[in-house]
């Protein structure tokens, strides 16, 4: 499969503590190409290596910044293996894709297994992955470099969102620990409900869930 405006390509496997870990299919992959950013920025998968440690599988799988310690959908065995331009995970769970809505912590399976579903990325990424607001970005004359996401304020999960976001380019880590803390600010918040964030800018804002 080939994948289009490829921007990074992880170096050689350094980990190989964690190949023995993975399911086999990504495992598979992951010797062949060791992760990439692909599309310009839209899609990132990550590879066993230690460095560049926002590329780092294991970075992102184990430790205080791991997606299971940031969010309660997430288990220890979920292999958060993928992420789109804005930050939404993809994990692998018995070996099937979870999509996980980085904004709301809301966790819905793909029906996909590894292979199907990075074939589904490589023959339609406007179908895979919700591109738009990257494509937005792109024709304002916005670049997503390597270790970077897509910001997007107020939040899509937002009432004020209808209104229209300002997008930008911010270090993954910055983006992870922001959605991270949204989603534990607007857990257990009812469809339509007000939020009583701690962020003062956040205070207000009319919670509406992106996923039925």
């Amino acid at each position: 499969m080939t994948f289009p405006e490829v921007t990074f390509v992880g170096p050689s496997v350094d980990d190989p503590e964690l190949m023995v870990k993975l399911p086999a299919a990504l495992g598979d992959f992951l010797r062949e190409t060791n992760g990439l950013v692909a599309g310009a920025g839209a899609f990132h998968l990550r590879g066993a290596s230690q460095e560049p440690t926002w590329h780092s599988l294991r970075d992102a799988w184990e430790g205080p910044r791991s997606f299971q310690a940031l969010y309660r959908a997430v288990h220890a065995e979920d292999v958060p293996f993928a992420e789109e331009a804005l930050g939404d995970q993809f994990l692998l769970r018995e070996g099937v894709v979870y999509r996980l809505d980085a904004e709301t912590g809301d966790l819905v399976s793909l029906n996909l297994g590894f292979t199907q579903f990075m074939d589904a990325v490589a023959a339609d990424p406007l179908g895979a992955l919700n591109l738009a607001p990257l494509r937005r970005f792109r024709s304002e004359g916005g670049s997503l470099q390597p270790g970077q996401l897509l910001s997007a304020y107020p939040p899509f999960c937002t009432k004020e969102s209808g209104a229209g976001v300002s997008l930008g380019a911010i270090d993954t880590f910055d983006r992870r620990a922001f959605l991270a803390h949204f989603a534990q600010q607007v857990a257990g918040v009812p469809d339509g409900g007000t939020s009583a964030y701690a962020d003062e800018d956040l205070k207000g804002m009319v919670y509406k869930r992106l996923i039925d």
